[in-house]
């Protein structure tokens, strides 16, 4: 009804919200310097995240984001690969379990890994969620992000004052007082090692953590306080285990649907890694990957995990020829931009090879904006895309996998991340007849 247009308006309850489905009116909104805070729909985080860099603004947001782009630096990075590829080794070892049963629900079990991989990395605690399913951590998070969208989708759950006296709201309290807790706790512990502990001038220097970094700027200059501290740390765990999770599982999805893509990865993993299994991924193998790398944008475009992003515009402006009102909220719909006929001819075929260096140079810079783009894009994109292909790469040195459920078989649901409205069925089989 609207593919023709670049934008159109609809009322959520009282609430009019603009959605932006093409490149150029999603260029206009989140490219420049205006438009760069959130829409209400954040406020719903803020008893979990407080206003850490997802949901601040303005002066805030500008100062947090500067700090926290040295967390991401090059080196800094490197030094996380050994958890990733850790991580991603159990991952591997664990669905060897799964190789007799006739299709796994492969979410789980990645979801596991992501938490770890993420948990070490912001907090540099291992909370060993693939060894302990049970741990209350793991059971908070997953049942805080449930109530979170059960609270978006319910019109009368919107008031924050009604909305602590109902069951749902008292049960959120709880969950986030576990992991409000746990961030805490770690605080505590990690600054009194940075306060109390002499330097050993003979150990090796020892990897730092998100929260690492943000302690020590806390000690040396006072900018930020504890509780900033807890924000951020809360804010990167739950942006960076979700969002990754089903990254991976929408690509393993897609790759099993696809033998001869499967084919080509397994062609270039054994280029790379020979029959050594257990040998770490390192930053050029990454590079090397450049088949993976194609496959696994091909998936971000057709299954974004962030699939929509809003904002509220802070002044009246116009997109596209269209007036927009101050105060308005526009959400840029990823989904839909990534199947604009005119970047993406037959936009529903998986074709890896639309992200041949030939074919994205004259594409339209915003029609790929799988982790937003603009001021405001995702700090910790090449750290998730270095997380997600050492994932899949290690599990497809291992295994095939084969998609039971054809895409006409399931719709998407946009949650918090993007869904499949049932559990994808995947078949995991060894490569190798001596595993």
């Amino acid at each position: 009804m609207f593919r023709d247009h670049p934008l159109f308006c609809f009322w959520l309850s009282y609430v009019p919200i603009v959605i932006i489905t093409k490149a150029e009116a999603a260029e206009a909104l989140i490219s420049g310097t205006k438009h760069l805070q959130k829409n209400w729909s954040y406020n719903f985080l803020h008893p979990w995240l407080g206003t850490g860099l997802l949901t601040s603004h303005g002066s805030k947001w500008k100062s947090r984001r500067k700090l926290l782009t040295n967390a991401f630096h090059f080196d800094i990075l490197k030094d996380f690969l050994p958890v990733f590829n850790e991580q991603s080794q159990i991952l591997a070892k664990r669905l060897k379990n799964e190789i007799t049963k006739d299709f796994t629900n492969i979410l789980k079990p990645v979801t596991l890994c992501t938490l770890d991989i993420i948990c070490e990395t912001t907090f540099g605690v291992k909370i060993g969620a693939q060894e302990n399913e049970e741990s209350q951590y793991l059971k908070s998070v997953t049942r805080a992000e449930e109530i979170i969208i059960e609270r978006i989708a319910n019109f009368w759950h919107w008031s924050d004052f009604f909305y602590q006296f109902t069951e749902s709201g008292k049960e959120l309290k709880k969950h986030l007082n576990v992991l409000h807790k746990f961030t805490r706790s770690v605080i505590q512990k990690k600054k009194n090692k940075l306060l109390f502990d002499s330097p050993d001038p003979n150990q090796k220097r020892k990897r730092m953590a998100l929260m690492d970094l943000l302690l020590e700027h806390h000690i040396q200059t006072k900018d930020l306080t504890e509780e900033d501290i807890r924000e951020e740390a809360d804010t990167f765990a739950f942006e960076g285990h979700d969002t990754t999770s089903m990254a991976v599982c929408w690509a393993l999805y897609l790759i099993g649907l696809h033998k001869d893509v499967q084919d080509k990865i397994h062609e270039e993993l054994d280029q790379i890694f020979g029959d050594d299994l257990e040998r770490h991924v390192t930053m050029d193998d990454l590079k090397d990957m450049t088949y993976l790398d194609r496959v696994f944008k091909e998936s971000q475009r057709i299954y974004p995990s962030v699939p929509i992003v809003a904002r509220r515009v802070s002044e009246d402006t116009t997109i596209c020829g269209y007036r927009i009102p101050k105060g308005s909220s526009c959400a840029v719909a990823i989904y839909q931009v990534h199947r604009d006929e005119r970047m993406y001819p037959n936009p529903e075929k998986f074709d890896p090879d639309r992200f041949l260096p030939e074919k994205t140079a004259s594409r339209h810079p915003y029609a790929f904006i799988p982790f937003s783009a603009g001021p405001r894009n995702c700090i910790g994109q090449r750290f998730a895309s270095m997380e997600e292909k050492i994932v899949v790469a290690t599990i497809l040195r291992y295994y095939t996998v084969k998609s039971l459920d054809q895409r006409e078989k399931f719709s998407v649901v946009a949650e918090l991340v993007l869904r499949p409205s049932i559990p994808l069925r995947i078949q995991i089989r060894p490569r190798k007849k001596d595993q």
